[in-house]
């Protein structure tokens, strides 16, 4: 039942007396759809719990949100070192203490370079691929048998 994020945001407003809408604006949502937002929010089961538990008169106060757990950042300084931007871009895409959202797009900057995508082959390597498929067909000219020297 613990709650993160903007729901939790959206819980300690309402407990502090603001309408569903403002608790929603106060939670981070845009004015044009806070409205929804709060009605969606305060029919959540989980935010619902919530504010029930510490709404009761005489209820302890609800413990502060926890902390997010701190993040190292991308080191600038190492990322000169590399002269490979494949390089580069295969380190920023498998170190942990980059961001998640930095990783991906590494990820999907280096997919290009190590998969190709499906019809974007040239002619001549389509050319090659129909070569090998006919010459391994049933209808290939048989070679002749191997001659050995019995010395």
């Amino acid at each position: 039942m613990e709650l993160t994020g903007k729901h939790r945001l959206f819980a300690d407003a309402v407990l502090a007396g603001m309408s569903n809408k403002d608790a929603a604006i106060a939670a981070g949502y845009s004015e044009k759809t806070a409205g929804p937002a709060g009605s969606r929010l305060a029919k959540n089961s989980n935010v619902a719990a919530f504010i029930k538990k510490y709404k009761k008169v005489g209820a302890p106060t609800p413990p502060p949100p926890p902390a997010p757990a701190p993040r190292a950042t991308f080191d600038v300084k190492q990322a000169i070192t590399f002269s490979d931007p494949l390089d580069f871009l295969r380190a920023a895409m498998n170190d942990p203490a980059a961001s998640d959202k930095l990783r991906v797009e590494a990820a999907k900057a280096l997919a290009p370079f190590v998969h190709a995508r499906k019809g974007e082959s040239s002619k001549r390597d389509e050319a090659k691929d129909r070569a090998k498929t006919a010459a391994s067909g049933k209808y290939v000219a048989r070679q002749g048998p191997k001659l050995v020297s019995s010395r």
